[in-house]
C-alpha cells in the first residue's frame, strides 16, 4: 500500500545486535518462532492474518543509499557493517500458518530459519504486521459470530489509529468474515466489496428530511439505505423513508437493496417499531441496518432482545479491537544449527511465569480432527522429523498437567500439518490467495471449531499439546538449567 520504505521499520537494538554479530563473525543459522500467549478478548481462538504483507516486506527488504546515509549519521555503525547492509538481502527460509487459519496460544504462526543477523533484523516488522492483522481478524470473526448470519460491514476507518491501521485493519476484518468495508482504498487495494449509505449531514443540508431522502433515492435507486435518526426516528425518519419507498414503487422502480439505517437510540426498541411500520406499509423485505458503537457483546444482546436488525455496521470497536488493543505476539529463539552434527540444538527461554517458558527446537504443528465430524480435537506441536500415523492409536497429554492424557483411537482422526513453506533460500515459494478467498477459507476454518469454543464467556479451551519427544527435550533443558542455577 504505502510508498514508505519499510527496511528501517525495526527497533534500534536489532541493528546494534546485527553489528555485534557482524563484528564477531559466525555462520550461525538459527530458528525463531513467532507466536502469541493468550487469545484476544478472553476468547477461545485467534485468526492468523498478515502473511501477504510479511511476504511483501521480505521481498523488498533492501537498504537504500538514503537508509545507509541515515544510519551513518547516527555515529553508531562502522563502515564495514554499513557496506554489508548496502548489499543485504534475505537468504533464509520462512514457514507460516496460512492466513485465515484458526490458531491457538504457543504454536508458531511463523518460523524463521536464517543466519542470525537476518533473522534478528526482521523481528520487529514481522511482529507488527502479524500482531495487528491477527488481532483485527480475530475481533471481526467474533463480531460476525455474534450476528448469527447477518451481514457485518466494517465502518471503522475514521477511528483507526492512522491510515495503515485503517487499510490493513479493513483487510483483516474482511478475512474475519465481514461482507464489506466503507474503506474505498482497501476496496481498491484488496479487491473487496465497499459499502456505505450517507451521513446525517446529507439530510441536514436539505430544507427537509423528505427531500433529502427523495434526492438520494433518485441518485441510488439500487442501493437506497436511508439514515432515519437525524430528527425523530419513528415520527419523522421512518415515515419519510416509507413515503419515498412508496413513490419509487408507484413509479415502477424495482425496490432492491433498500431499507433504513439506525444510528442512535434504543436499537432493539427502534428496530422493532420500525419493522412494524415498514411491514404495515408493504415493505416486508426492506432491510433494517444499524450502527452506533457496536461490538460482539452489544450485537449478541440486541439479538437476544429480538431486535429486527439484519445488517450491522461496526466501526470503532472493531477496527481498534477496543477491549483488547494488542495481540501480544512474540518472537523467540528456538534453536541454533550445529554444523558439526548437522542438526539444530534446541534452545529455551526461562521465566518466572510458566506461560513465558518457550518451546525449544525445530518444530512443526499437526492439527488433529475428529474424522466423523471434521471438528478440531487438538493441536500437536512436535519436532519436524516426527511422523504420525492416523491408522495407529495416538496418546496426547497436557504439557503442564501431564497426568491429563487422551487416547485417540486409530481410524477416528485425521491429521493436517499447519506450517507451509513461504520462503526457501530467500526465494518466495508461496502465492497468497486473494482476500476474498482467504475469507472463504477462514469461514471453513471456523466451522471446524465446536460452538463451545466460540462462546464469549468461558470458552472451551482447544488443547495445544507437545509430542512426547518435544516434551522430553523441554523437560531435560529445564532440569539442566535448574541444576546449573544451584551451582
Amino acid at each position: 500500500m504505502s510508498t514508505m520504505n519499510l527496511t528501517l521499520l525495526t527497533d534500534f537494538y536489532e541493528l546494534t545486535m546485527m553489528q555485534g554479530y557482524f563484528k564477531n563473525p559466525s555462520d550461525q543459522i538459527v530458528i525463531f518462532d513467532a507466536f502469541y500467549r493468550r487469545n484476544p478478548s478472553g476468547g477461545g481462538y485467534a485468526i492468523a492474518a498478515g502473511l501477504d504483507q510479511v511476504i511483501d516486506y521480505i521481498k523488498n527488504l533492501t537498504f537504500s543509499p538514503e537508509d545507509i546515509a541515515y544510519l551513518r549519521s547516527l555515529n553508531t555503525f562502522d563502515e564495514d557493517f554499513l557496506d554489508y547492509l548496502a548489499s543485504f538481502h534475505f537468504s533464509g527460509d520462512i514457514y507460516a500458518i496460512p492466513e485465515g487459519t484458526v490458531v491457538f496460544p504457543h504454536e508458531p504462526l511463523i518460523k524463521v530459519i536464517a543466519p542470525i543477523m537476518e533473522a534478528q533484523l526482521i523481528e520487529t516488522a514481522l511482529l507488527t504486521i502479524i500482531n495487528h492483522q491477527s488481532l483485527i481478524a480475530t475481533k471481526a470473526s467474533r463480531v460476525v459470530h455474534a450476528a448469527k448470519g447477518d451481514g457485518i460491514m466494517e465502518f471503522g476507518l475514521r477511528r483507526a489509529q492512522g491510515p495503515d491501521a485503517g487499510v490493513y485493519g479493513a483487510r483483516a476484518a474482511m478475512i474475519g468474515g465481514c461482507i464489506g468495508t466503507s474503506n474505498v482504498l482497501a476496496g481498491q487495494l484488496f479487491d473487496v466489496p465497499i459499502k456505505g449509505t450517507h451521513a446525517h449531514s446529507w439530510i441536514m443540508s436539505f430544507p427537509d428530511e423528505y427531500t433529502a431522502f427523495k434526492t438520494y433515492a433518485e441518485l441510488y435507486p439500487n442501493a437506497c439505505i436511508l439514515l432515519v435518526d437525524t430528527y425523530d426516528t419513528l415520527k419523522s425518519g421512518v415515515p419519510n423513508a416509507i413515503r419515498v419507498f412508496k413513490e419509487m414503487r408507484d413509479a415502477g422502480i424495482e425496490l432492491k437493496n433498500y431499507g433504513i439505517r439506525l444510528d442512535s437510540g434504543d436499537l432493539a426498541y427502534m428496530s422493532k417499531q420500525a419493522r412494524i411500520l415498514l411491514d404495515q406499509a408493504g415493505f416486508k423485505d426492506a432491510t433494517i441496518s444499524a450502527s452506533s458503537d457496536l461490538d460482539e457483546y452489544l450485537i449478541q444482546s440486541l439479538k437476544s432482545q429480538g431486535a429486527a436488525i439484519t445488517s450491522w455496521g461496526v466501526g470503532t470497536n472493531l477496527i481498534t479491537s477496543k477491549d483488547c488493543p494488542a495481540f501480544g505476539g512474540v518472537y523467540k529463539l528456538a534453536a541454533v544449527y550445529d554444523s558439526k552434527t548437522e542438526d539444530f540444538i534446541p534452545k529455551i527461554k526461562l521465566s518466572e511465569n510458566t506461560e513465558k517458558i518457550t518451546n525449544p527446537g525445530n518444530k512443526t504443528i499437526y492439527r488433529i480432527y475428529e474424522k466423523k465430524s471434521h471438528k478440531l480435537k487438538a493441536d500437536l506441536i512436535c519436532l519436524v522429523d516426527e511422523k504420525f500415523d492416523s491408522s495407529q492409536d495416538m496418546i496426547i497429554f497436557d504439557p503442564l498437567e501431564t497426568w491429563k492424557k487422551t487416547k485417540i483411537h486409530a481410524g477416528t482422526y485425521e491429521l493436517r500439518e499447519l506450517l507451509v513453506p513461504v520462503f526457501l533460500n530467500g526465494k518466495c515459494v508461496y502465492e497468497s490467495p486473494s482476500v476474498m478467498e482467504i475469507r472463504d477459507y477462514c469461514a471453513k476454518e471456523l466451522d471446524t471449531l465446536w460452538e463451545e469454543t466460540k462462546r464469549f464467556t468461558n470458552p472451551h479451551e482447544v488443547y495445544v499439546d507437545l509430542s512426547q519427544k518435544l516434551y522430553d527435550i523441554k523437560a531435560s533443558l529445564l532440569e539442566e538449567l535448574s541444576i546449573e542455577s544451584l551451582k
